[in-house]
């Protein structure tokens, strides 16, 4: 009887399935407790039967990304839409910009709130989506990240720009989110039990001659507005880019 729910567990086991329980795993537990033997044991089945849908802990991690990016393309399918396109295939009634927002940049803003958004729900995951990809060739990236890249790709062309424009911006654009989401944004907390301020940060910890700036400044994270901090500074990085053509996402119709 053991072996036979055994075999209709692995019966009823998907890639995403496996690849959703290794994301609430490193969620609650973090990298270090992610193995093919407590991940197996999540699910309820022997360690083997998930070699048929990750070769091992390295794709595991490679998986990891791949689920972190396939959340982002379906926040942006099917969130409400604040700028102007979602990936190809899920593309509503092309809408006008807002007069204080050219149409691509409003995507390029959606689309890096969907990728906060998601970042901030798996903290733990975000090192590996910085890193695991550029391990393998572009063409060989799982195609949640190629879908996503695409779409970029897509609206700076549609925008107007050339194909050296577009790649420059592309790589200005994620280089800027990746960074502002792996700096340290919200504090660590030393003790999460502690009332005061800087006790609760550690602060005590810093000699206050040393470090006089640092012991002022942190107290002020806790109010940090990271979202905004994140949209102002692309908007600033955007604007000194080179601009396309005012209609050119529209194909010339400013109708």
């Amino acid at each position: 009887m053991g072996e036979r729910d055994g075999t209709e567990k692995r019966g009823r086991l998907s890639r995403p399935q496996v690849l959703d329980a290794a994301v609430a795993l490193v969620d609650r537990e973090g990298l270090a407790a992610l193995t093919m033997r407590r991940l197996a044991s999540e699910l309820g089945v022997e360690s083997m039967a998930l070699y048929r849908y990750t070769p091992g802990k390295e794709a595991l991690l490679d998986g990891l990304t791949e689920a972190y990016f396939t959340e982002v393309n379906d926040r942006l399918r099917t969130a409400a839409a604040s700028g102007p396109r979602p990936p190809e295939r899920h593309r509503p009634e092309r809408r006008r910009p807002e007069p204080h927002q050219p149409e691509w940049r409003q995507e390029l803003r959606r689309i890096a709130r969907a990728f906060a958004a998601v970042a901030h729900a798996h903290p733990e995951i975000l090192p590996l989506v910085a890193t695991r990809p550029l391990t393998v060739p572009v063409t060989r990236r799982p195609a949640p990240v190629l879908e996503l890249t695409e779409h970029i790709l897509a609206v700076l062309g549609r925008a107007g720009f050339d194909d050296a424009t577009a790649l420059t911006v592309y790589r200005s654009f994620v280089a800027w989110n990746l960074g502002c989401l792996l700096v340290d944004k919200r504090q660590v907390v030393d003790n999460p039990e502690e009332p005061d301020p800087a006790l609760r940060l550690g602060l005590h910890r810093l000699p206050a001659a040393d470090y006089p700036r640092l012991r002022a400044l942190v107290p002020r994270f806790a109010d940090f507005d990271d979202d905004a901090e994140m949209l102002r500074g692309l908007d600033s990085l955007l604007d000194g880019m080179p601009q396309p053509p005012l209609d050119a996402f529209y194909g010339g119709d400013a109708s």
